[in-house]
């Protein structure tokens, strides 16, 4: 069994709660702020409304070497305006837990993500992380980071 690693990262968004959860709750901007590199999309039926607890929502991606890739996870956790959690259900990891945590900053927002992470195959999933998916993760972060601060500057989303 691989090990578990562990991401956090913070973002000052520059927009008030409300607009910042109303963004963060909607699946379909996913795709917005992912590389496109990546060829993310959402391909389960689109929801009406925000996420809610047990929502499943499915997506495919090309994260390496163009190869399709299905990826499901559920909404497991809700509380709106505070934090969500997305656990993956199928897909390229063996263990997924992403919690998204939501505080009024002055004007804006402060927002925390923190990843729990195992990949399969044991030591050669350790290799695997140490050689490109914690690279590629970190840069997809990073690309999140930006995109996020210019589509909610821009009010595009």
């Amino acid at each position: 069994m691989s090990r578990t690693y562990r991401i956090r990262k913070t973002q000052e968004l520059p927009v008030g709660l409300d607009r910042a959860w109303e963004f963060f709750s909607d699946p379909s901007n996913l795709q917005h702020i992912t590389p496109p590199r990546m060829g993310f999309t959402v391909v389960s039926e689109p929801h009406q409304g925000r996420i809610y607890a047990g929502q499943i929502i499915e997506y495919r991606l090309k994260p390496v070497l163009g190869i399709p890739l299905y990826w499901m996870t559920e909404i497991t956790r809700v509380e709106p305006g505070k934090m969500f959690i997305d656990e993956q259900r199928f897909g390229p990891y063996s263990f997924w837990h992403h919690q998204h945590h939501f505080e009024p900053r002055g004007d804006g927002t402060l927002m925390t993500d923190i990843v729990h992470y195992r990949i399969p195959l044991g030591w050669l999933g350790d290799l695997a992380n140490n050689i490109f998916v914690g690279r590629q993760l970190a840069q997809l972060f990073d690309y999140r980071t930006a995109a996020v601060e210019t589509l909610l500057q821009n009010n595009d989303r």
